[in-house]
């Protein structure tokens, strides 16, 4: 078992002629994603390496039975194509784009409510299930099947930590990148959420950064709903106070959202906080093993 990602995920790529969504869909099938179809408006009827393309998502929806979807387009046509997946039906849909205004994420998040459908991202690198497949552009080479999940809003940080357990041995149920927007699909909580429930799932890893609340909220979520161990990291803890870095989501306002606050706020809802990231590996293993 897996979270979201899994053997009867039939996956869609909008965008799918572009330079990233070709490379990307390639690298996605090499690792054994079942991808049957495309979208690229005015290029239906057409083919990309035998895979169909059509016109709307719909039109993937009822003739290739499509359920999840990958999204490669510009940052201006993304949020259309996040609502055209949402209305379609698409229950997994999975946005890479970078740059989406926030006031459009404000109306994807309105049209999102209710239907039931986990939005990952945008901006993000996806999320992949060891020996079933992947939407978005995480390395194929350095997952690992196994009993850890992995949450991260950074990108980079959530490859060095699958990289890292693979190379302890440990391996992940499945690996989720909500990405650094300050509006995102899906939070932390809804990931702990169904890690919790998800019975592969042993441990969960947990990859913060500053600014906004998402840590905070995960806290109390962890505190009050987490019966599994969760080793957490938070990003950002020697950022210069007042200069601008890093992901759009990483502001911090009115003193708020620092990393003292948030690691603060995880130890004392019982996760293992540790300070370095390159002992992730090593807390994560020594609880396994206990």
């Amino acid at each position: 078992m897996s979270i979201l990602l899994n053997e009867q995920c039939r996956i869609l790529v909008q965008g799918i002629t572009g330079g990233e969504g070709s490379f990307h869909t390639r690298e996605a099938i090499s690792f054994g994603s079942k991808v049957v179809a495309g979208v690229t408006p005015g290029k239906g009827g057409t083919d990309f390496d035998c895979i169909p393309i059509y016109n709307r998502v719909i039109d993937a929806v009822e003739k290739e039975g499509a359920n999840a979807s990958g999204i490669y387009v510009p940052a201006s046509f993304a949020p259309d194509a996040i609502l055209e997946a949402i209305e379609a039906g698409i229950k997994l849909i999975v946005c890479m784009t970078e740059g989406i205004p926030a006031l459009e994420m404000v109306k994807v998040k309105k049209a999102l409510k209710g239907t039931g459908s986990y939005l990952i991202g945008p901006n993000c690198p996806g999320i992949t299930t060891p020996d079933v497949g992947k939407i978005g552009f995480m390395p194929n080479f350095i997952h690992k099947k196994g009993n850890v999940g992995v949450i991260s809003r950074s990108g980079t940080l959530t490859y060095e930590v699958i990289n890292m357990l693979t190379n302890l041995g440990v391996g992940q149920s499945t690996s989720v990148g909500i990405g650094g927007d300050p509006i995102a699909g899906s939070t932390f909580v809804d990931i702990l959420e169904l890690f919790e429930a998800d019975p592969e799932t042993h441990l969960v890893t947990i990859i913060g950064e500053i600014g906004g609340n998402a840590e905070e909220e995960a806290a109390e979520f962890v505190k009050k709903e987490m019966s599994k161990p969760v080793v957490g990291f938070i990003a950002g803890q020697t950022a210069p106070p007042g200069k601008r870095m890093g992901h759009a989501g990483a502001i911090i306002s009115g003193g708020k959202g620092t990393a003292a606050e948030k690691m603060k706020a995880w130890e004392d809802a019982g996760i293992n906080v540790v300070v370095n990231p390159a002992d992730i590996g090593k807390k994560v293993v020594s609880i396994l093993n206990k």
